[in-house]
């Protein structure tokens, strides 16, 4: 990451420097922590979103280890739900410890590896996912989704001969990822699949994972915006960010009536198509030099209406526990 961002680097600077300094961008979103800089607590920004259009979710903080496991039997039946369920760290990114449990034992399993507070969040089957980048500025009374991300689960199709380690290695793509994937499925990676039977090697939407990010551009809709824009609404102080949401029904997502918010992502949150492989790196680049020229403006704005932002120190400490985390992540194996 540190060197597709290397050509933004200058931009960011001069954009703070234009706008009072790097400080400004924890403005942009006054109801998260810094902004949704780094650090956030995934479920303290969740339970800030309309229930009614966000995955059921709880937090399991640290503790000994037979207390976090009833912690998440009585989620599930607080909820009215069952296994299996999605756990993730609490503080987290790029879907490194998100894991999909099946039962009370492979939660206690997770727990026992998970030193740190867990987001419990109810399963949602898909089979789509998609990231919607939405802003708007404090000035204006409307905002507007810039970008979709439409999300490719990894899949191999057998052939009848081939193991599933010899079908990802074979993939041109999945071969970059094969040890992610064998881990995933290690128990599976010397059977031999049919020809012609499909095998999901993800299910969770990451683009570390394996999941395979395309422009979805197409699936925007006047409908979808619509709803988006009433759900950013609700959400105090939010401004600019992206929606992580699963659905089960392309047509009735375009119209805004299936779509189940999974997180929410603040400043630092991309316009992730610019990781679609057939997008040139010119149209990708000024994506990102646009969405950090909007990151400003609006923490400037919100600064002007009394939104100091963090501090110099402030940003320090963030960066500096950011680098300096020992906590160690579970297997992402869905």
């Amino acid at each position: 990451m540190w060197a597709a961002y290397l050509p933004v680097a200058p931009w960011i600077a001069a954009l703070a420097i234009r706008h009072g300094g790097i400080g400004t961008i924890t403005a942009a979103n006054p109801g998260m922590t810094d902004g949704g800089l780094v650090g956030e607590s995934k479920f303290d920004i969740l339970r800030t979103l309309p229930p009614e259009w966000t995955m059921a979710s709880a937090r399991i903080d640290v503790g000994p280890l037979n207390l976090r496991v009833r912690a998440v039997t009585a989620f599930i039946e607080r909820a009215g739900i069952a296994f299996p369920l999605i756990l993730k760290p609490d503080v987290g990114q790029r879907g490194i410890g998100v894991r999909r449990v099946g039962s009370v034992d492979e939660a206690r399993a997770y727990l026992f590896d998970a030193r740190y507070a867990v987001v419990a969040q109810r399963w949602h089957p898909g089979p789509y996912e998609a990231g919607l980048f939405y802003w708007r500025h404090p000035d204006e009374p409307r905002g507007r989704i810039s970008s979709i991300t439409d999300k490719i689960f990894p899949v191999v199709v057998g052939d009848g001969r081939s193991t599933l380690a010899e079908l990802v290695r074979g993939h041109a793509r999945y071969a970059r990822q094969a040890q992610v994937f064998l881990a995933r499925h290690l128990a599976k990676a010397h059977r031999v699949l049919d020809a012609g039977e499909q095998y999901a090697l993800g299910t969770v939407g990451n683009h570390c994972q394996g999941t395979m990010f395309r422009d979805g551009s197409h699936l925007w809709s006047p409908a979808l915006e619509a709803r988006v824009e009433a759900i950013a609404q609700q959400i105090p102080g939010f401004h600019i960010g992206r929606f992580d949401v699963r659905y089960a029904d392309r047509a009735r997502f375009q119209a805004g009536e299936d779509l189940a918010i999974i997180e929410l992502n603040g400043v630092t949150a991309e316009p992730t198509d610019v990781y679609d492989p057939d997008r040139p790196m010119t149209s990708a680049y000024r994506a990102l030099f646009e969405q950090w020229r909007r990151v400003f403006e609006i923490g400037a704005a919100n600064r002007r209406r009394g939104h100091p932002g963090a501090s110099i120190v402030r940003l320090a400490q963030l960066l500096w526990a950011h680098l300096r985390d020992p906590r160690e992540f579970p297997t992402s194996r869905e």
